[in-house]
């Protein structure tokens, strides 16, 4: 009777435009068992090209990239290969992304704070065709599913798209126009758009009032 053979390695790429975390990644991957490193793209377009060229088993994307959402790039790759599985990983509180991740068609979410078993176990659970968040994130998940009855800002919120809801996040941190436009790696200009377009959203003229309300919903959200 013949052995059965080891299943094979788990190709993973990884999308991050901070060499510390791609070194960190491929240092964990090839240390890992069932683990094998494909790739690394710094930002999206070298992201896109390369899934392109080499399919991975996994891929593992920032959310914020150097030339647009991690979010988007998410978006076009689901259209671009339905059955690739997708981990969006982050600074940023699972509270805060999680759900527009899964939205946008990743299969799991993970704060880049998270112990390396959890990478492990993320990594292994979406090549099987899981889902990985923290079992908080999965109950959050699961009571708005089954909760029709949202606050109306909470509703105006999630009508925010990816780019302008990391504007809005980082207002509520007190960031200053320069800072926002430093952090997501865009013009002045262009943050001033977002929050006119922010305000229009959520029913404000002024933007001492949405930096109020964004401050006050980042307060929210630390108790929540």
């Amino acid at each position: 009777m013949k052995a059965s053979s080891p299943p094979a390695a788990i190709r993973i790429a990884i999308v991050d435009d901070h060499t510390m975390m791609r070194e960190g990644w491929r240092l964990l991957i090839e240390t890992t068992d069932n683990l094998d490193f494909a790739w690394m793209a710094v930002d999206a377009a070298d992201a896109l090209r390369k899934v392109e060229a080499d399919t991975p088993d996994v891929l593992v994307v920032d959310i914020s990239l150097p030339d647009r959402s991690g979010l988007e790039l998410i978006k076009d790759l689901r259209l671009l290969r339905p059955k690739l599985p997708m981990v969006a990983i982050s600074m940023h509180d699972e509270k805060l992304y999680a759900q527009r991740a899964l939205k946008a068609g990743a299969r799991g979410y993970l704060m880049k704070s998270a112990p390396q078993k959890d990478f492990e176990e993320a990594l292994h659970r979406v090549a099987a065709g899981g889902i990985a968040v923290s079992k908080e994130m999965s109950e959050e998940i699961l009571r708005a599913f089954s909760s029709g009855n949202t606050a109306e800002a909470k509703d105006s919120i999630a009508d925010l798209s990816d780019r302008e809801f990391e504007v809005f996040v980082l207002i509520g941190q007190g960031k200053t126009t320069g800072q926002i436009a430093e952090a997501l790696h865009i013009s002045s200009k262009t943050v001033d758009v977002h929050k006119m377009n922010i305000r229009t959203k959520l029913g404000m003229s002024e933007t001492g009032e949405l930096a109020y309300f964004a401050i006050r919903w980042a307060e929210g959200q630390k108790t929540a």
